[in-house]
């Protein structure tokens, strides 16, 4: 029986490490995605192989359709057609008010937060659907709470981003549900990850309902079921993992 195949843009750190860490443990093939610290990735594939699964690392740009298209190629190369997908490829750019922030930081973060998204989506399509000759799949992209609550005072344009993953999953969901794909969301709150702008996390405390930041393998828990079996009809989803905020 063949193992499923799990493409995670974005796997070398945070979130999407730790959900390559658990996917290896739990039989899949796993493709971490990097696009320039080749030594995380590294580190994260040697993970996977001690826990008995199989790894690969891929580079590419997550904003880039020629580097998208070429990652999904590679895996399927090295595993076969890809039947999972994690989206956690994205960046927040300087904290500061919308007045003060540059387009060039809004650019960067829509291009690979949002357009970058909407890309790897379409791979997915186009991989998995029955009507492109799939044989369906399961996909799972991070929005984030941002998309709820707006970003104001650090980060509107990532609220916004977010928020255009959280349509398009809908969307999408929608247009495939009857091609063999399932698609879903994670909106993780305050996540101690290296994503965090130094002492955030510390700030905001006060501010979290249960006086903590959440750690990157609690969201990698709910990823990994909404790419499951156990979660075969929940479809169009976003789960909050983000202890109450």
């Amino acid at each position: 029986m063949s193992r499923p195949v799990l493409l995670i843009a974005g796997g070398s750190r945070g979130i999407g490490a730790a959900t390559a860490k658990l996917a290896g443990a739990a039989g899949y093939d796993v493709a971490v995605n990097y696009k320039n610290n080749a030594n995380a990735a590294a580190s994260v594939v040697a993970a996977v192989k001690l826990s008995g699964g199989q790894a690969v690392a891929v580079q590419g740009d997550m904003a880039l359709e020629e580097d998208i298209e070429r990652v999904f190629e590679q895996v399927a190369e090295k595993f076969g057609p890809i039947t999972h997908f994690v989206h956690s490829a994205g960046i927040i750019g300087e904290a500061s008010r919308l007045d003060e922030a540059s387009a060039a930081t809004m650019r960067e973060t829509l291009d690979i937060d949002t357009f970058g998204a909407l890309l790897c989506l379409r791979a997915c399509v186009r991989t998995m659907s029955t009507k492109h000759g799939g044989k369906g799949g399961s996909v799972v992209m991070l929005s984030s709470m941002a998309a709820t609550i707006g970003g104001g005072g650090e980060c509107v344009w990532y609220a916004a981003a977010k928020a255009g993953v959280d349509a398009m999953v809908i969307g999408v969901a929608r247009e495939t549900a009857k091609e063999g794909m399932r698609v879903n969301a994670v909106s993780p709150g305050v996540i101690d990850t290296d994503i965090q702008p130094p002492g955030r996390v510390e700030r905001v405390l006060p501010a979290l309902p249960m006086g903590r930041a959440g750690e990157a393998g609690e969201v990698a828990e709910a990823i990994m079921f909404l790419l499951s079996d156990a979660a075969s009809y929940i479809n169009g989803a976003n789960l909050r993992v983000s202890g109450g905020r």
